[in-house]
């Protein structure tokens, strides 16, 4: 993937009509933590990985609140991250200042892509290095967002980018035809299923990963770490219980089949 020819300047094309710094941006989102949205009629969750950089520092916010009806989700760079949902909110309190409204999602989404799109363009800035998911709800109600270092943004039923995050998306495609008719619980239940999908075997804890909410007469907000590991539990004892049921269906089979004649 790396070019020594062609990746100098954010403005320089490649003969195959590619930009690579646009590229290497992108991939800088693919080797953050994982972050994966899904949402409802009325609800949308995010959730993240949270992942230190060493035993000794703690973990980097990835869930940041925009205003009371939106909040992102960032993997890539967390500084990045961080200026943009600056950005975010200044274009959300701007707009409810002059209009006395809250800023509509899919507009918030655009103006955030046009910011994106600027430093594609211009040889003394550098494209961001982070992958937005924005989750919102407004009239046409609810709403999640990719952005795209690129400039690009799509609108999804569920996303997951980050690490590992194919695996996730994998899990979410299986199930994503019913999500419209899930209640806020059971969208909670299957972005932590998605985010276990991503850990490769490592278990599942409150403590390292973080969950977010916003719906009809919920404003967004992170869900307390108790609450999660308590939903883990649950989780884990309905799976231990499907176990033994169909271990148990097993040995019924093997008990009522007939003895070979010999």
């Amino acid at each position: 993937m790396f070019r020594n020819q062609y990746d100098t300047d954010v403005t320089t094309w490649s003969p195959a009509g590619r930009l690579f710094q646009v590229e290497y941006a992108m991939e800088a989102v693919k080797q953050g933590s994982a972050a994966i949205g899904l949402r409802s009629a009325t609800h949308v969750v995010l959730a993240t990985v949270n992942k230190a950089a060493s035993e000794l520092s703690s973990h980097q916010k990835k869930v940041f609140k925009v205003d009371d009806h939106i909040g992102v989700a960032i993997a890539g760079l967390t500084a990045d991250g961080r200026v943009l949902s600056r950005f975010l909110r200044s274009e959300c309190i701007n707009h409810a200042f002059v209009y006395e409204s809250p800023l509509p999602v899919s507009r918030l989404v655009v103006h955030l892509a046009d910011k994106a799109q600027v430093c594609t363009q211009r040889s003394w800035k550098r494209p961001y290095g982070v992958g937005l998911l924005v989750a919102g709800l407004d009239e046409t109600g609810a709403h999640l967002y990719y952005n795209c270092p690129s400039g690009n943004y799509f609108e999804y039923q569920a996303f997951a980018i980050g690490s590992r995050s194919q695996a996730a998306k994998t899990y979410l495609e299986r199930r994503f035809g019913a999500f419209n008719k899930y209640p806020r619980e059971e969208l909670i239940k299957d972005a932590l299923s998605a985010i276990k999908e991503t850990l490769q075997g490592e278990k599942l804890t409150g403590a390292i990963c973080t969950v977010a909410v916003v719906g009809v007469g919920e404003p967004f907000h992170v869900i307390d770490q108790k609450t999660i590991q308590e939903v883990i539990d649950s989780m884990e004892i309905r799976e231990e219980a499907a176990a033994d049921q169909g271990t148990t269906q097993e040995e019924d089979k093997s008990s009522e089949a007939a003895p070979m004649d010999i």
